[in-house]
């Protein structure tokens, strides 16, 4: 292995084009290893406690837990084929007085899999800030737009009226429930705790004998020095059900964002035209056709969202398929599905703070499809004014869609629509409704319910969960 990586070999659009500095560093090869030695350190302490080492022994371990020489470790898991370790024989090496005792008790997996849940909690954190970042744009658009009336589209068909801020409201709604499902899923982590080779204890058992410390007393000792809660049960490695979980909840986020983009590039289309996503001055849409305005950014959202997806399903292999006390079949895939999706994520959550904020909304093209398919929508509420007088709603729901139907041919020829004035010439409709207030009610502008008072509402609960 190189010990540097250039653009003159692969390298991973994760490793330098996806995600943040911030994310990368906990997912670094350097970061795991510090974490690892810090499991080593809070084990050394413990087994002080114990009377097992000496207080020189954990400082002299403290003192070089920082000095992590990559290199030197990949050298020698050359020869061993073990990275853990290659990683202590690197730091005993560091350590004159304490490198004799590192690992003492442990099986590789009570350092690997309780640094693996370190990483995971931190990781979660970025993305949490990113997340509550995002909510908050969105509450301010939502506000901003609460009662601007458009066309809604149920089937991908023009449907009854809605507000921007209502449809806003819908993405919002979805990403609150999973910062909560995130939230929950990281406050129940757990690491697998100091368990063994099987998870019985049994070499810190024979460790302890005749000491002042138990098994269990051990692994609370290291578990609450690094701040990390242990599962009760465990075979060599935490359950993989956890992995399961985090993905589940990882995934629901990539799902929320996926829409949002979605629905973004619908409506960027001409043939609605209402939002597009902001275009730099310098910014080209394409290398062929000069005028293109391409929705690359929530294309790029929907892209890693895929990935995301399909990466999760590998956590539900290594659940289900993690056979006895362990297989280490999972070992080489989570080296890949943690820090992809989560880098993956990382930047889903950037690109989609971006476009938040610079969210293009073309007020002309949505009252133009207001005025054009308005009409249409408005026909529900003639309907329910119809009932109100005693008409029958079957025949009522007839007349009104062999109008519409007439109506979309004419559109669809050229011609203007004739939908209000062809319902408000009815003999039947007008011998309920006059016809100039069938003409009032045909005005769908106003036809949107409670949404506004709704849409205000999310943004209030997203204020208040935000503090």
């Amino acid at each position: 292995m190189p010990p540097q990586f250039t653009h003159e070999t692969f390298l991973s659009p994760f490793s330098w084009r996806y995600g943040s500095e911030q994310m990368r560093q906990v997912w670094s090869e350097a970061n795991k290893r510090r974490l690892w030695r810090q499991m080593w350190v809070a084990l050394a302490q413990a087994e002080a406690a114990a009377g097992l080492v000496t207080a020189e022994q954990v400082a002299d371990l403290r003192a070089h837990q920082d000095d992590i020489d990559i290199d030197a470790a990949h050298a020698l898991e050359r020869n061993l084929q073990h990275d853990l370790m290659a990683e202590v024989k690197v730091y005993a090496s560091q350590c004159p007085i304490g490198g004799g005792i590192i690992h003492l008790g442990a099986t590789s997996m009570d350092i690997e899999d309780n640094a693996e849940v370190l990483r995971v909690r931190a990781a979660t954190d970025v993305l949490l800030v990113n997340l509550r970042s995002i909510l908050d744009k969105l509450a301010q658009q939502i506000e901003a737009w609460a009662d601007r009336p458009c066309v809604a589209f149920t089937h991908l068909q023009p449907a009854e009226p809605t507000t921007i801020g209502y449809r806003l409201a819908m993405y919002a709604q979805d990403l609150l429930t999973d910062l909560e499902e995130i939230e929950r899923v990281q406050r129940s982590l757990r690491g697998k705790g100091m368990k063994g080779a099987v998870g019985t204890a049994a070499s810190y058992t024979q460790l302890l004998e005749g000491t002042p410390l138990t098994a269990a007393d051990l692994e609370a000792h290291v578990m609450d020095s690094v701040g990390l809660r242990a599962y009760p049960i465990t075979g060599q490695t935490y359950p993989r059900k956890q992995d399961l979980l985090i993905m589940g909840a990882l995934s629901s986020l990539a799902s929320s964002l996926y829409k949002f983009a979605f629905d973004v590039r619908l409506l960027q289309s001409p043939s609605i035209g209402e939002w597009s996503e902001p275009f730099g001055a310098q910014q080209i849409g394409s290398s062929a056709m000069p005028f293109k305005r391409n929705p690359i950014n929530s294309e790029k959202i929907d892209s890693l969202g895929r990935l995301v997806a399909s990466m999760a399903q590998v956590t539900w292999e290594n659940a289900s398929q993690s056979l006895l006390e362990r297989t280490l079949d999972d070992s080489a895939n989570r080296r890949e599905v943690f820090p992809v999706i989560f880098l993956a994520l990382d930047e889903m959550l950037t690109v989609a703070g971006k476009l938040i904020d610079g969210l293009c909304i073309d007020e002309r093209a949505v009252q133009r499809n207001l005025q054009k398919y308005g009409t249409f929508a408005a026909t529900e509420r003639l309907l329910m004014e119809l009932g109100k007088t005693g008409a029958d709603r079957q025949q009522m729901h007839e007349i009104l869609r062999n109008y519409s139907m007439t109506a979309w041919e004419a559109i669809a020829d050229g011609a203007p629509n004739p939908l209000v004035d062809d319902l408000c010439a009815d003999n039947i409709l007008t011998s309920y409704i006059p016809g100039d207030r069938i003409r009032v009610l045909l005005n769908a502008a106003n036809y949107v319910g409670d949404a506004p008072a709704r849409a205000k509402a999310m943004a209030a609960q997203i204020h208040t969960k935000l503090g």
